[in-house]
C-alpha cells in the first residue's frame, strides 16, 4: 500500500508514522550530548517536535538500568523521545525493541551514518548500511517487531552516486522505514564541509516519506537557507543544540509560528542548569567527562570561550570545574556573541 506523505499545510507540523511532531524540529542523537542534562535545559526553552537519546547498542539495551544508565536516564519533561538504535545483527533487535516499549519510547530511529571506527567494527553505522543484505534483515527485523514509528538516520553515502543513493533510500521506504533524517554529507566528510542540502531535496522527490534535514544548522538564517534548498518536512539540529540550547525556540517561533517564544538568554544560568542536571541524575563517574563535552560547544558563545573549555578540561572534579566555570563568566561578563538567532 502507498504511504502518504501528511503534512500540515502551513508546515508546522508533520505525521511520522502515527507521531505527530509538532513543530518538525528534531533533536538529533550525539554520543557523549544527547542526553538527559541537555535536554531538560533544551526542554526549558521549548521548540523541540521530538527528542532523541544518543546511540545505543541494541546489544546492550536490554540489560541496562534506565535509573542508572546515563544513556535512560530521563525527566517526564524530555518527551516525546526517540531512541536510536545501533545494531549489526537481525538478532539484536527483538529485545532491544521489546525493551524500548518498556521504556515508552515513541519512535525507533536506526544509525546508518556513524563512521566511527568502534562503530563499523561492530558492523553497526555505516558498516550496516553498505551491508545490504545485513541492512534488509536488520531494518525488516524493526518494522515486524513494532509498531512505533520507524526512522533511519543515513549520510549521502561515499560519494556523489546519485542511482546507488536513491537505489539504498527505496530499499528502506519498502521496508517499512516511516521517515528519513538525512546528515547531508558524505561518508567520510568532516563536519568542518558544507552541508549539502540539495541533496536532501533529491531524496524527497524519490520517496514518499517524510524528510528531515540534518547538517550544518546553526542559526535561523541557516535553517531558512536549509529550508530553501532542500524543502524538507522539517529540521533536524545537532551541535548548535549544545552550543545554543535555546535554538529550537527560536527557530519554531520565527519559521514555524510557535508560541514558544524565548525566554531570557542568561549563559552562566544555562550553564548552571547543566552541571546541576548531571550532578543530581548521573552516577558521579559519569559526570565530568559529559560536562567537558558540553563546555567544548558551550564556550563558542564567547570571543575567548576557548579559555572555558581549556579551564573546564583541566578540571579533575565537577566542584573544580564549575569554580573554573563561574571564574570565566565573571571576568567575561558582557562579551557573548549575539544571542538571538
Amino acid at each position: 500500500m502507498e504511504k502518504i506523505l501528511e503534512k500540515s499545510p502551513g508546515g508546522s507540523w508533520v505525521l511520522i508514522g502515527n507521531l505527530k511532531v509538532e513543530p518538525p524540529l528534531f533533536l538529533a542523537p550525539m554520543a557523549g550530548l544527547t542526553h538527559s542534562a541537555l535536554r531538560r535545559v533544551i526542554a526549558d526553552f521549548g521548540g523541540v517536535g521530538l527528542f532523541s537519546t544518543e546511540m545505543l547498542s541494541a546489544r546492550s539495551l536490554a540489560v541496562e538500568n534506565p535509573k542508572l544508565s546515563p544513556y535512560l536516564i530521563k525527566t517526564p519533561e524530555e518527551s516525546p523521545m526517540s531512541y536510536q538504535l545501533l545494531a549489526g545483527s537481525p538478532r539484536e533487535i527483538p529485545p532491544a525493541v521489546e525493551r524500548l516499549g518498556e521504556l515508552g519510547a515513541a519512535a525507533v530511529d536506526l544509525n546508518l551514518g556513524c563512521g566511527a571506527p568502534r562503530v563499523k567494527r561492530s558492523g553497526s553505522g555505516i558498516a550496516l548500511w553498505n551491508d545490504e543484505c545485513r541492512l534488509k534483515a536488520v531494518a525488516a527485523e524493526i518494522r515486524k517487531r513494532t509498531s512505533l514509528p520507524f526512522t533511519a538516520k543515513i549520510r549521502l553515502g561515499p560519494g556523489p552516486d546519485p542511482d546507488e543513493l536513491r537505489r539504498r533510500v527505496l530499499i528502506l521506504e519498502d521496508l517499512g522505514v516511516d521517515a528519513l533524517y538525512v546528515h547531508a554529507r558524505f561518508d567520510r566528510e568532516p563536519f568542518s564541509r558544507n552541508p549539502k542540502w540539495q541533496w536532501v531535496g533529491k531524496i524527497k522527490e524519490w520517496v514518499n516519506l517524510p524528510v528531515i534535514a540534518n547538517g550544518g544548522i546553526f542559526s535561523l538564517q541557516d535553517a531558512q537557507k536549509c529550508l530553501e534548498q532542500s524543502g524538507a518536512d522539517g529540521l533536524m539540529v545537532g551541535r548548535a543544540a549544545a552550543m545554543k540550547p535555546w535554538i529550537f525556540s527560536i527557530i519554531a517561533s520565527k519559521l514555524y509560528g510557535t508560541d514558544s517564544c524565548c525566554r531570557q538568554i542568561n549563559l552562566p544560568e544555562i550553564y548552571r542548569a547543566f552541571f546541576e542536571g548531571l550532578a543530581s541524575r548521573f552516577p558521579v563517574d559519569r559526570q565530568l567527562g559529559r560536562l567537558k563535552e558540553f563546555t567544548h560547544y558551550f564556550a563558542g558563545n564567547y570571543p575567548f570561550g576557548n579559555r572555558l573549555a581549556m579551564a573546564v578540561q583541566r578540571a579533575s572534579s565537577m566542584d573544580e570545574a564549575m569554580e573554573a566555570a563561574v571564574k570565566f563568566f565573571e571576568l567575561n561578563a558582557g562579551t557573548e556573541r549575539e544571542k538571538a538567532n
